[in-house]
Parts: C-alpha cells; structure tokens; sequence
C-alpha cells in the first residue's frame, strides 16, 4: 500500500499547471554556460564588488551615500531574484530577465508600503530628495484648459493633437493588443476607458476632451490602429511554424547573428479566447473583474500625477508606465491561465504582486488626495461600475461596438450640455 504521502494524479496535474505559469523551464537549452548555476561565482563577485564600494569610495557626502547605498541595496536584492524567485510564465530572453522584473515587482511594492505609512511632509520631502527640481513642478491642469471652442473644428487644431503622446497611444494600444490579443476584450477596455475619463471627469480637469477628440482621434485613430497592428501582429505569430535550432548546429555567422536575435522573440504564441458561449458565470466575473484592474491600473496614472503632483513627461511618470507595462505581460498570461483553465487553481506570483500593486497605488492615492476625493460624487462612481459590468458583457458576449459608439455618443452630448 503506498503511503499517505504519496500524491494523486489530480495533485500532480495541479502542481504541473501551476508550474507552466508560474516556473516555465527552458525546454531547448542551445547554449549551456548561460543556463548552468553559478551560484558560486556570483557569490565571489558580489562580495568582491562590496568590499570595493565600501572601502575604496568617499564617504564625505552625505547624499551620495544614500544614493550609493540605495543603488546598492537594489542591485543585490536582484542578484537575490536571480537566484531565488521564479521564472515566471516566460523564457525568452532568458529566465533571469523575469525573475529581475519580478524581483522589481517585489520592491516597487514594498515602497508602496513604506510610502503609505509617512505623513504627506515625508512624502514631499522624499519627492525633493530624489528630484529637488519637483519642488516648482505644477499641475497640469493648473496651466492648462480642456475642452475648450469644441464647435472650432481646423485641420491645424486637428494636426497639432498628433504629439509624442499621441504616438505613445496608439504603441500602447499596440502593446496591448499584443497582451490581450482579443479584438472584443481590446475594444471594450479602449471604449470603457472613455467612459471612465467620463465619470472621473469632475476629479480630473484633464480627461475633459473635445468629442471629435475622444471618438475620432483617440478610439478610431489612436486606440483602433494600434488594437489592428497589435492583433495582425498576433496572427502573423499564431500562424507561424516554431522550430528552433540550436545556435551550435548553425555553421554560418549570419545564420548565428540571426539566431541570437531570434532569442528576443516567443519560444511559441499560443491562441487565447477569453469568453466563449459557454463561459461560466465565474469565468464572466473574472473577465470583469480584469476590466476592473485594467481600469484602476490606468486610472491610477493620472490620480498619481495629479495628487503627488509631477508632469507626465517626468521620469517618474514614464519610468512608471513603462515598469507596468512590463510586469503586465507575465501577469496577463498567468491571469488568463487561471481564468481559461479548470486545473489551475490559483493565480501566479506575478500577477498576485500586480494586483497588490495596483491596490496599493490607489490606496496611496485615497490617503494623501483625501482633499481631492472630498469631492466625489458617489453616483458617479456607481455608474461607473455598472456600466463597466452592464455595457461589458451581456449573456457572456462583449456588446456591440455600434452600441458602445451610441453610448459614448450619448455621453459627450451630455458633457458638452453640462460644460
């Protein structure tokens, strides 16, 4: 008789699900130094490189040595995640990428939790050690107005709107699209986000727009060809043939060079299909429930720069998107493993860590804006929801895009009546 330790086939089936999104092993290793433990080795230098910084560098400033013990402090702790953390649901590049990104994750969340336990005078001064130029930064809306002479329609006016961030917004939706890779899912977050820009408009000046600027320039233009190229780039992927060949049987440089570039691309692409007509209720919830997350993700951009008050073109701002967007691709992948199969019965570390993430800004947010969201208007907020949870699914399809475009219509005739 075996005994009671012995695991069930459905345990070993769960702990091999979990590991595909959570401890993705490198199935073809073509070169083997870059894949074999030099835990050793990495031990020796990091002690080494201690020593060095320690004794040989000068200690007479007090600010640099902050800023050198900070740098140090972060650099070890991803040597630590190279080591220790998971891999994560990717391989390519390589391994200990996802893990230095999780191991980033890690931090990022930590310091939310230092940040929420300072009084707003820590924060500001914080703010101006580590940018003192922040200290005469302003709002935007404070030196600038939105939607203004909507009815003034130009091709000049229309020109100058096509800026850095326009451009930003049609790669993001790219982006996006890549991660998602569902035209319906794509569409109904790019329309919802407007609805949301909607009903946080009385908190937030700037998401007041021109409608010939939200439903032309950003939904149509914007939000639509970045979702096409996105989504022609995942079919081109879905309809390729993966063979890898190892760069040791590649005799050529050129077939080498190619090879070694090729590293920076899928090991495979995989189909996904979030919703189909028998989805059930919890898988519904859970497509909603990532809306929601979505939403509070990017609604904590504008919240973040608004009330810690810094531009958009400020490093933290940009160093913070491209950061989330990042540590979006495992987390959209583990997410969607959970959701889609029955034998995953919980969601990976990553996309556990994003989600604390993604509370954890808001919750920063809620604490030192008390002044700001003194302000809102509860209807709002609950229109909001329902809308999210009514316009978005119904009968487990995604609505309509004409419906979504009549709402949205029906909204911006609302806001310029009311402006």
């Amino acid at each position: 008789m075996l005994g009671s330790h012995t695991l069930s086939k459905n345990d070993v089936n769960y702990r091999m699900h979990f590991r595909m999104i959570n401890e993705q092993q490198v199935e073809d290793i073509t070169i083997d130094f870059f894949y074999k433990p030099h835990t050793i080795t990495l031990l020796t230098c990091t002690v080494l490189s201690l020593m060095y910084f320690a004794f040989t560098r000068d200690d007479g400033n007090p600010d640099n040595n902050l800023w050198v013990g900070l740098i140090l402090v972060i650099s070890f702790f991803l040597i630590i995640s190279v080591l220790a953390f998971p891999n994560g649901p990717f391989t390519r590049p390589h391994p200990a990428i996802w893990r230095i990104v999780f191991g980033l994750s890690v931090l990022y969340f930590l310091f939310l939790v230092f940040i929420i336990f300072l009084n707003w005078q820590q924060v500001k001064q914080l703010m101006y050690w580590l940018d003192p130029n922040l200290r005469y930064a302003k709002r935007e809306a404070d030196i600038m107005e939105y939607a203004v002479n909507c009815h003034v329609i130009t091709w000049e006016r229309i020109l100058s709107h096509f800026d850095i961030f326009a451009f930003s917004h049609f790669w993001g939706w790219g982006m996006k699209a890549l991660l998602i890779r569902s035209y319906g899912l794509c569409w109904t977050i790019s329309i919802t986000w407007e609805l949301t820009e909607l009903f946080f408009m009385h908190l937030l000046p700037n998401f007041a727009e021109c409608w010939w600027d939200q439903v032309i320039l950003d939904i149509l233009l914007c939000n639509g060809g970045g979702i096409w190229l996105g989504m022609t780039v995942c079919r081109f992927l879905e309809m390729r043939t993966y063979h890898w060949a190892s760069i040791k049987d590649i005799h050529t440089t050129t077939g080498k060079i190619k090879r070694a570039v090729l590293q920076f691309t899928p090991a495979s692409w995989t189909y996904v299909r979030w919703l189909d007509p028998k989805s059930s209720l919890q898988r519904v919830t859970g497509v909603y429930l990532f809306m929601i997350i979505w939403q509070l993700t990017e609604l904590n951009t504008f919240f973040l720069k608004h009330i810690f008050v810094f531009p958009a073109s400020h490093a933290l701002s940009w160093c913070r998107i491209l950061f989330i967007g990042i540590i979006t691709a495992p987390t959209v992948r583990q997410y969607y493993a959970y959701l889609t199969d029955t034998q995953c019965k919980r969601v990976g570390t990553q996309c556990w860590v994003f989600g604390a993430i993604a509370f954890l800004e808001a919750l920063a947010c809620i604490k030192f804006g008390q002044d700001l969201f003194s302000k809102t208007q509860i209807l709002y907020v609950i229109l909001w929801l329902l809308c999210l949870v009514r316009k978005s699914i119904v009968k487990n399809k995604l609505i309509s895009i004409p419906t979504r475009f009549f709402i949205l219509s029906l909204s911006n005739k609302y806001k310029k009546r009311i402006s």
